[in-house]
């Protein structure tokens, strides 16, 4: 099991930036991706960016394309999502995930099985 801990939300103009950081612990070489998911108030969980482990290949939502870059330390277990030109409708509680083993990457949240708490991201204009 992965252990997943977030931070580096907080509270921030629209236009500003952000960048969160996601350390996994516990068995980090057992998953296949790592992504960032989050969720407003009322709203669904929507997938916002993944990232293969060992590969290549990073997805995003149309929505935060050219904005957000999700990227990777695989020496610190690390993942980061940051987060530039900010806008209000993207507050929401950033949560991360990592899948396992054989998995896959992509926007559904049936690919991941471990989960950590979220962090809060405030836009204001």
């Amino acid at each position: 099991q992965v252990q997943l801990s977030e931070s580096g939300g907080g509270s921030v103009q629209a236009g500003g930036s952000l960048r969160l950081s996601c350390a996994a612990s516990g068995s980090t070489g057992r998953f296949y991706a790592m992504a960032w998911f989050r969720q407003a108030p009322g709203k669904a969980r929507e997938f916002v960016a993944g990232i293969e482990w060992t590969g290549p290949r990073r997805v995003y939502t149309d929505s935060v394309k050219g904005r957000f870059t999700i990227s990777r330390d695989a020496v610190k277990n690390t993942v980061f999502l940051q987060m530039n030109s900010l806008k209000r409708e993207d507050t929401a509680v950033y949560s991360c995930a990592a899948g396992p083993p054989g998995g896959g990457l992509g926007p559904s949240p049936a690919l991941y099985d471990s989960w950590g708490q979220g962090t809060q991201v405030t836009v204001s204009s």
